[in-house]
This record gives C-alpha cells, sequence and structure tokens, in this order.
C-alpha cells in the first residue's frame, strides 16, 4: 500500500493536499480559540474594570487589625452570588499575598504577584491586562484592581482575579462555551469536507495524467500509432500536444533510420559488386600474366596491362567518392567562395568529357551566353558538381543522343542547366535519385553498367553547402534535365 502511494502521483497529490488542509484547521482552530479567549478576557475585564474599586469600601471595615474573616465571607457570598468566577487576594505595596478572602484555606502557588499590570491597570492601558493569579504559578489572567486600607498600611491593593479555574484552559472553555463547540465542530466538518472535495478533484484532475501515461507505455512497447488525446488548451492539453509531436518525430526518425538501414544494405551490395567487379578483373589479369609469363606477347602484355589499369582507375573512383561523399554528409567541407567565370569553368568541362562523347556517339555541346556575369562560390565544388551531372547525363544518354550544358544570366544569379536526350527517370523514382547510395535500374543505362548512385547524392550536397538545390525535371522516353542557380 505504502509502495503504490509512493508511485502514485495523485496520491502524493492528496495526501499533500490533506496534510496541508489538516494543518490550515488546526492553524484556524487555535487562532479561533485564541481570539475567543482573548475576547472573553478582555469583555469580562471591561464589565468588571470597577469591580475592585466598588468592593473595596465594603471590605475595609473589616480589615482594620485584622481579617474578620466572617464579615469577609458574608459580603463575598453577596457578591459571588451574582457572579461566581472571581476570587479576592489582598495584597501589599510590594505585592505580596496577605490574604485570600473568603477561602482562607486554600494553598497558594505563589506568594507575590509582579505589580506592573495592576499599575498599568490603575493608569488606563488598554485591554484586557493580565495579570498573575496566585493560585497558578503560570497562568495570567485578567483582573481588576484598586488601593486600598488594610491593618494600618494604606499601599494596599484589592486584587480580583476574574475566572476561576474552570476556566483557566482551553478545554475548559471549550466544554463550557456551546459557541465555541458548534464553531469547531463546523470547521471539523467543513475541512472534513474539502478533504473528500479535494481528493476527488485531484483524482478527476490526474486522470488524464494515468491516461498520458498509459499511451507513454503502449509507445514504449512499440506501438509507435499510439498518440495522447488533446482535450484542452490547459498545461495537461500542451502536454499531450508536445508529446504528440515527439511521438511523430519518433516515428519519422525510426522511419528515417529504417530507410537509411534499406540504403546502407543497397550500398553494401552495389558497392561490392561494382568493386568486386574491377579487383577480380585485376586479378584476372596479373594472374595471367604471371602464369603464362615470357609466353604472353608484347601486344597481349600491353593489352591485359590496359585493363588491368582501367580497372584499377575506375576502383580508385568508387572509393574516392564514398570518400568524398563521407565527408560532405559530415560536414568536412567548408566552402572557400570566391567569384570566378562559369563560363570558362563550363568549357573546360566540356573540353574533358569531349571524348567520351566521341566514343560513345554522343553530342556533348555548351550554350553559353557572349557576355555572363562571375558567379561567386568554391570552384572546386562546383566543377564536381557539374562533373558528377554531365557525366551522369552520358552514362544515360544512348548512341546518336545529345548531352547540352546551358548557363543562363538572371537578376542576382546564373542558372546552370545539365539536360540529356536519354531515357528518363520513372515519375515514382524522381524523389529518390538524390538519396545516398540509391540508383536507377541498371537496365536503363545504354552502357549496361551504373555507377554506385553516389554521382547526384554528391553533386546535392556541394549545393547543400553553398544553400542551393539541386533540381531534377525528366519525362521518360525524352530525356532528363537537372538545373541550380549559383549567385551573381
Amino acid at each position: 500500500m505504502l509502495d503504490r502511494f509512493r508511485r502514485s502521483f495523485s496520491a502524493k497529490v492528496s495526501g499533500l493536499f490533506v496534510v496541508l488542509l489538516l494543518g490550515l484547521g488546526i492553524a484556524i482552530a487555535v487562532l479561533c480559540v485564541r481570539s475567543a479567549l482573548r475576547y472573553m478576557d478582555e469583555a469580562d475585564q471591561t464589565l468588571n474594570r470597577t469591580l475592585a474599586a466598588e468592593l473595596a469600601p465594603r471590605f475595609e471595615p473589616h480589615l482594620t487589625d485584622s481579617v474578620d474573616h466572617a464579615a469577609v465571607d458574608s459580603v463575598i457570598k453577596s457578591i459571588t452570588g451574582v457572579n461566581r468566577r472571581i476570587e479576592i487576594y489582598l495584597l501589599d505595596g510590594e505585592g505580596r499575598v496577605k490574604a485570600l478572602l473568603g477561602e482562607p484555606g486554600r494553598t497558594l502557588a505563589r506568594r507575590r504577584v509582579d505589580l506592573e499590570p495592576i499599575r498599568r491597570f490603575a493608569g488606563g492601558a488598554s485591554l484586557p491586562i493580565l495579570g498573575e493569579d496566585p493560585l497558578d504559578a503560570d497562568g495570567a489572567k485578567p483582573f481588576s484592581a484598586a488601593p486600598t486600607e488594610a491593618m494600618g498600611e494604606t499601599d494596599c491593593y484589592l486584587y480580583v482575579i476574574l475566572g476561576s479555574e474552570q476556566f483557566a484552559s482551553a478545554a475548559g472553555m471549550i466544554r463550557s462555551s456551546y459557541i465555541l463547540r458548534g464553531t469547531l465542530g463546523g470547521l471539523g466538518l467543513i475541512l472534513l469536507g474539502g478533504g473528500a472535495a479535494g481528493v476527488f478533484l485531484f483524482r478527476r484532475l490526474t486522470r488524464r495524467l494515468r491516461a498520458r501515461k498509459a499511451v507513454v507505455e503502449r509507445l514504449a512497447q512499440g506501438q509507435l500509432d499510439q498518440r495522447a488525446a488533446v482535450e484542452s488548451e490547459d498545461e495537461i492539453g500542451q502536454l499531450g500536444a508536445a508529446f504528440n509531436r515527439m511521438a511523430d518525430t519518433l516515428a519519422g526518425r525510426l522511419e528515417e533510420l529504417r530507410r537509411s538501414d534499406r540504403m546502407r544494405r543497397e550500398l553494401i551490395a552495389n558497392v561490392s559488386h561494382d568493386l568486386r567487379s574491377p579487383i577480380a578483373l585485376i586479378r584476372g589479369y596479373l594472374e595471367t600474366l604471371q602464369l603464362k609469363g615470357d609466353a604472353v606477347s608484347s601486344e597481349e602484355r600491353e593489352q591485359y596491362l590496359d585493363v588491368a589499369l582501367k580497372n584499377a582507375q575506375r576502383l580508385g573512383e568508387r572509393v574516392d567518392a564514398l570518400f568524398d561523399l563521407s565527408k560532405l554528409e559530415t560536414q568536412q567541407v567548408e566552402p572557400q567562395e570566391e567569384p570566378f567565370s562559369i563560363t570558362e569553368l563550363v568549357q573546360d568541362l566540356v573540353m574533358q568529357f569531349q571524348p567520351r562523347a566521341d566514343e560513345q556517339s554522343v553530342t556533348l555541346e555548351a550554350d553559353l551566353p557572349e557576355r555572363l556575369s562571375f558567379v561567386k562560390a568554391d570552384i572546386a565544388l562546383t566543377e564536381r558538381a557539374l562533373s558528377n551531372l554531365i557525366e551522369n547525363a552520358l552514362s544515360y544518354t544512348p548512341e546518336g543522343g545529345t548531352v547540352r550544358v546551358a548557363l543562363e544570366d538572371a537578376p542576382g544569379q546564373v542558372h546552370v542547366r545539365v539536360s540529356d536526350t536519354g531515357p528518363g527517370i520513372p515519375e515514382e523514382e524522381l524523389p529518390r535519385i538524390f538519396e545516398r547510395f540509391y540508383r536507377v535500374d541498371k537496365s536503363r543505362s545504354p552502357q549496361g553498367e551504373g555507377g554506385t548512385g553516389l554521382g547526384l547524392a554528391i553533386a546535392q550536397k556541394i549545393l547543400d553547402l553553398h544553400g542551393r538545390s539541386l533540381d531534377v525535371e525528366s519525362a521518360v522516353g525524352e530525356g532528363t534535365t537537372f538545373s541550380f542557380a549559383l549567385p551573381s
């Protein structure tokens, strides 16, 4: 039970509320009792302020040489018939108790009374003023006092305690006061009802928190479709909305991880194939040369070495592409932007790829304006992006087709387009062509070989570093156009 209480938020809140409510009730009850006592003291002392002064002349004839107890008792009986809550003392000038009038046999708790409250009383100070009770070693009570003459002493005091021993404690006063008992009983009922209502309301308020907890537990168990019901705009409703956003983000991240894992497996398969082929060819031709030795003619030797060298270059290109993409994705590359002529860069790249285009019987042309603004970018990274786009276009353009690189000046920027007359890209594959390690079906390449799917990914990452986007338009059977813009 205790363990369940410790684990229950609503139980903790309800318990804290009940404790605070009880503490408040006790404080109010104590304040009520103290206020009632204070009020009773003030009322008694105000009503009986002149009592001692009125009694003094009646007692003085019986206090000449000694205390005439019989006569004093007769006077006191006539007084206590009206007010039974008084005790009458005769004090000397130093506060010593000379006599307890009417009850000489009682044992006094103190033989001396502090005269300071009596002097304040005589001086007209505001009431109530409490004085020491000779029958109570610790208590103080309201009183009435007046100077009198007794047994030849003129500086004596008639000291009347207002309130008998039955009213000396709060418990005694509560037992004797119907109004106070009713007030405290009503306060108890209010506290009990308030506590019950508070526990009920806290239980209802934390119901939504328990519902959130259940949703979180189901989400933790792998039910990623779980969402919290948002029924209000208060803090709990905001918590539910924040949880739903977190769950959406978590589901998106998980899907992204799954997609990344799928692409990783594709990468392993594609890279394994692309690396295995040149490695196998290199190994095969080198083993052939080693086994045949001098039996290989110089022409065959040259042919074998040429094939091994081309495959080694192809292998190096694959490894470099992987390394470059890794650096771009981890943002290890910082663009060094500077103004340069994009026209000259395109001319150089067209000349560089022209032999390959001629070998494939593909027309490679550049559409360059006579006057074109310089662009501001990292020239090396821009060259790499353009090279990848041109190489991609040549790879998917059939014999007799055309690859065109076009530049166009625009306000504040220069547009670059690389288009081909290849087979095009199906619409359902367009969203994925820039994904890491993704590549279109090899069968769409006239050369029968696709890359590792890194060229377009690298180009996009380079433009991302420049704060630019790489766009694509394609129609199956007509061709594909990649375009981007650089600031002039």
